[in-house]
């Protein structure tokens, strides 16, 4: 279920036909742009997972960059970037997933993480949950336990919190 927080929704832009027709890409910039506005999702999102034991913070390219590094700041833990292809120097291991308009893959450096550590996966949006099982399928595979999965929006009608069925899935904004 979504976490309604204060005035964000104030701060979410729609971009009609954006990447593709059809599609209304739900745009945080303004969002990360109000200094306060920021600092609510950050906080918000740090102190729901407070007191999972969260040893390493996973941040999906590339909005997910800008929520989970000080959400790992504020609980102590590392920052890990997961990245769309070539763009880490380093060892890979890569899953492809499904978006709602096409597919993608992400990549994490093959020793981002060590076994047994516990992850959280941050993103600013769930939307098909493609990218998140991907996340916790590449956490899984490194040796880690994902212990949860946090965004800014959930599109709650595309059923992307299907996906992550063991999860704790917290979303601060939800659109039906």
């Amino acid at each position: 279920m979504a976490r309604e927080v204060g005035q964000l929704k104030d701060h979410i832009r729609d971009i009609p036909d954006f990447p593709r027709a059809g599609v209304t890409f739900k745009d945080i910039t303004p969002l990360l742009g109000n200094a306060a506005a920021l600092a609510e999702c950050v906080n918000a999102l740090a102190d729901h997972f407070a007191d999972m034991g969260v040893d390493k913070v996973f941040g999906v390219e590339a909005r997910g960059f800008i929520i989970a590094a000080p959400i790992a700041t504020r609980l102590g833990a590392g920052f890990v970037p997961l990245r769309k292809p070539g763009k880490l120097p380093w060892k890979v291991e890569a899953e492809e997933y499904i978006l709602e308009y096409g597919t993608d893959l992400l990549e994490v450096h093959s020793d981002a993480v060590d076994e047994g550590e516990r992850v959280l996966i941050i993103d600013d949006v769930l939307a098909t949950g493609g990218t998140a099982a991907a996340a916790a399928t590449l956490a899984d595979r490194l040796g880690a336990t994902t212990v949860g999965f946090g965004c800014v929006i959930e599109l709650a009608f595309l059923g992307g919190r299907g996906k992550l069925a063991g999860l704790e899935v917290v979303s601060l904004l939800e659109y039906e």
